[in-house]
C-alpha cells in the first residue's frame, strides 16, 4: 500500500464520492460515511459543514442528505466562524468572551460560544457539536485533570482546524508539538503580590488556595519564588488549601487559617479567589482580627474584590486581553496556515486598594 492509500483519500476525492454516495442512497448517517470513505468522524463532519455551507448538501440528525429545491439558501460564509468553549459562563470566562467578541467583530469573525463545566468528565460531545456546526477554528478552555484530557488534546490536534488554547497549555504527538495557547502570567501575578506586601514591611507573607481551582499551582509557584527571592521562610508562615465558597467545611478551614497566622506572626495573606478573600476577612472580622491593621489581605483574580467593604487589594488578570489574543491568533492562522505556532502569555496587574497597609508595630 503507497503512502496516499495509508492517508486515506484527498479532501476533494474525499467529498465527491460524499456525494456520489448520497445521490445512489439518498440519506446517509456519520457512522456509515466513515466506513465508506475511511475517514475518522470528525473529518466527515468538517466535510459535510464545508458541503452544507457551499449548498451541496443538507444536514439532519445524525446524518446528511442531499438538498431539495424548496430548502432555503445557503448562508452567506464569507464571515469566519470560531467555535469558543469555556468551563464557566458565570465566573472569570465571561470577560474573556467579551474581549473575544470585540476582536471578531473588528475582523468580521462571528463567535460561536459554549460553556461547559468545571466538573465536565469530557469535554469532546461540546467540542463535535461546534464541529457539526460548520465552525472554521476552535478557542477552547478545555478540563486538563480529567482522565480524559490527553485524549482531548490529542483530538483537537487531529481536527485539521486551527486551535488556540484558553488558560491553558499542551503538546501532543509523539515530538510534543506544542498547540497554540493564550495564557495569563498567574505566577508573576502572585509575585507582584508578595513583593507589593514585603515592600511594606510584611515578613510573614502566606499563601491560601482555592483547593479546585486550576489557577492554583501557578500561583503557588510565584508565591514560593517571590517570597523566596525576598528572603522571607515560607515554612514559618502560612501554606493551606481551602475548599471553594460553596462548600460547607469553608468556615472551618477559615479559622485553622487564621489561628495558624496568630501562632506564626503571619501579617499578610495572598488569596485565591476572590469569594474565599472576601470570606476570609469576613471572618476576621467576626474574630476581631482588623484588616488592614492586624492582617493585610491580597485577593487573586479581582472578579468582585474592589466591591468589597474594605475593598481588597487585587492581582487582576487580563481577561479581555486573553480572548482578544486568541481570536487573533485564529485569524493569523486562517491567513497563513504553516506558520510556527505561537504560545502567548500575558502579564496581569496589581490594583492596590484598602486591605494592605504596613504591618502593626509589635
Amino acid at each position: 500500500m503507497n503512502t496516499s492509500d495509508k492517508r486515506g483519500p484527498l479532501p476533494e476525492t474525499r467529498r465527491a464520492r460524499l456525494l456520489q454516495a448520497l445521490q445512489r442512497d439518498g440519506v446517509l448517517r456519520i457512522s456509515d460515511l466513515t466506513e465508506a470513505l475511511g475517514a475518522a468522524a470528525v473529518t466527515i463532519r468538517r466535510d459535510i459543514a464545508q458541503l452544507a455551507a457551499e449548498g451541496l448538501v443538507r444536514r439532519v440528525h445524525g446524518g446528511v442528505t442531499l438538498p431539495s429545491p424548496d430548502d432555503p439558501p445557503a448562508p452567506d460564509t464569507a464571515t469566519a466562524s470560531l467555535g469558543m468553549l469555556v468551563p464557566s459562563l458565570d465566573y472569570y470566562y465571561p470577560a474573556v468572551a467579551r474581549g473575544a467578541e470585540e476582536a471578531a467583530r473588528e475582523l468580521e469573525m462571528r463567535i460561536v460560544l459554549r460553556g461547559s463545566s468545571y466538573k465536565t468528565e469530557d469535554d469532546r460531545p461540546q467540542l463535535l457539536r461546534l464541529v457539526d456546526q460548520g465552525v472554521d477554528a476552535l478557542i477552547v478552555a478545555p478540563r486538563m485533570d480529567a482522565p480524559t484530557a490527553s485524549g482531548t488534546i490529542d483530538w483537537l490536534a487531529g481536527t485539521g482546524l486551527p486551535v488556540v488554547l484558553l488558560e491553558r497549555t499542551a503538546a501532543t504527538g509523539p515530538f510534543h508539538v506544542a498547540l497554540e495557547s493564550v495564557v495569563t502570567d498567574h505566577a508573576l501575578g502572585a509575585a507582584m503580590a508578595v513583593r507589593h506586601l514585603a515592600g511594606l514591611g510584611h515578613r510573614r507573607i502566606g499563601v491560601v488556595l482555592a483547593a479546585p481551582s486550576p489557577t492554583r499551582p501557578h500561583v503557588h509557584r510565584g508565591w514560593l519564588e517571590a517570597a523566596t527571592e525576598c528572603g522571607l521562610d515560607v515554612h514559618a508562615t502560612v501554606d493551606a488549601q481551602i475548599p471553594d465558597s460553596a462548600h460547607p467545611d469553608l468556615a472551618a478551614a477559615l479559622d485553622e487559617v487564621l489561628d495558624r497566622c496568630l501562632a506564626t506572626g503571619t501579617t499578610a495573606l495572598l488569596v485565591h479567589a476572590d469569594a474565599e478573600a472576601i470570606a476570609l476577612v469576613q471572618r476576621c472580622e467576626e474574630r476581631r482580627i482588623e484588616v488592614p491593621g492586624q492582617l493585610s489581605v491580597v485577593a487573586y483574580d479581582d472578579e468582585v474584590a474592589g466591591l468589597f467593604s474594605p475593598a481588597l487589594t487585587a492581582v487582576r488578570p487580563p481577561r479581555r486581553s486573553i480572548g482578544r489574543a486568541a481570536v487573533r491568533l485564529v485569524a493569523d492562522r486562517l491567513a497563513d496556515p504553516d506558520r510556527p505556532a505561537h504560545r502567548v502569555v500575558i502579564s496581569p496587574a496589581l490594583r492596590v486598594r484598602d486591605s494592605t497597609a504596613a504591618p502593626a508595630a509589635s
